[in-house]
């Protein structure tokens, strides 16, 4: 079952980004895969939730967490692409691609790939057979929590701050953005450890260790940090990299001094 499940996931998966493909090129704002990516996973979740083995709470728990989670990505995202102009690292792709839509759709397939490999932790745990709570699910649970109060809180918090006219051509300092460059990647990372303590006692639970791994991989060296940091510094100039030498790449951490606020100020 576990693995005509992945099969179907992944399948929907593509289906569902076929579509988005179809809609960025009429919209030219690929910044839809990223909402249909989280939704994909919400319904992943959702998905091993109904077809899993495990036990009627760790369906339940999958279901609620890695559902509501990925929703609330999703909506988050899909707000930002029907506001916002497309994000400038899917600009910068389109120009270094020439606009060649045969990329933009083998990169919309390679997100739905990614979906099948990312919900491999939900079906961890959708097919623990533990009945009872034990102290692994109190440390899931409270890592989950933790990890969404963060990342809602970093999301509001740049919202807020993109949304003030005189903040144009700034860098976000506020709150939790002053002791990390990227602090709503770090919770996003470090939500998934909460399945790996909810897998405990799965017998697949070892595939649960691959959300925060890929996780890691992906936002600190590959689609995450990089690209972003880049957009930033193209758009940004000397008051990112001030921000750069003072703050935190990823793990929250106490800001150095401010050496350079002068020319932030010029």
């Amino acid at each position: 079952m576990n693995g005509n499940a992945v099969l179907i996931v992944w399948g929907a998966a593509a289906c569902a980004m076929l579509v988005g493909w179809l809609l960025q090129r009429a919209t030219r704002n690929a910044g839809i895969a990223d909402a249909i990516w989280a939704a994909c996973l919400s319904g992943g979740a959702l998905y091993y939730a109904g077809v899993g083995t495990g036990s009627a709470l760790s369906r339940g728990l999958v279901a609620v967490f890695g559902g509501f989670w990925g929703f609330r990505l999703s909506m988050h995202l899909l707000t930002r692409v029907l506001t916002e102009e497309e994000d400038g690292r899917y600009r910068q792709l389109r120009a270094h691609w020439h606009g060649s839509e045969v990329r933009f759709f083998a990169l919309f397939q390679v997100q739905a790939a990614l979906v099948a490999l990312f919900s491999l932790p939900f079906l961890a745990v959708a097919e623990n057979p533990v009945t009872r709570i034990s102290a692994w699910h109190v440390i899931g649970v409270t890592v989950w929590l933790v990890s969404l109060a963060g990342e809602s809180f970093a999301d509001l918090e740049l919202a807020r701050f993109r949304r003030d006219p005189r903040n144009s051509g700034r860098t976000c300092r506020i709150g939790l953005w002053r002791y990390s460059r990227h602090p709503n990647y770090f919770f996003e990372w470090l939500h998934w450890f909460a399945y790996v303590a909810l897998a405990v006692g799965s017998p697949i639970a070892w595939t649960a260790w691959l959300g925060p791994l890929l996780m890691y991989i992906a936002l600190r060296w590959v689609s995450g940090v990089p690209f972003v940091e880049a957009q930033a510094l193209r758009s940004r100039g000397d008051d990112y990299r001030a921000y750069q030498s003072e703050t935190s790449a990823f793990i929250p951490w106490v800001p150095k001094p401010e050496r350079t606020s002068d020319l932030r100020k010029a």
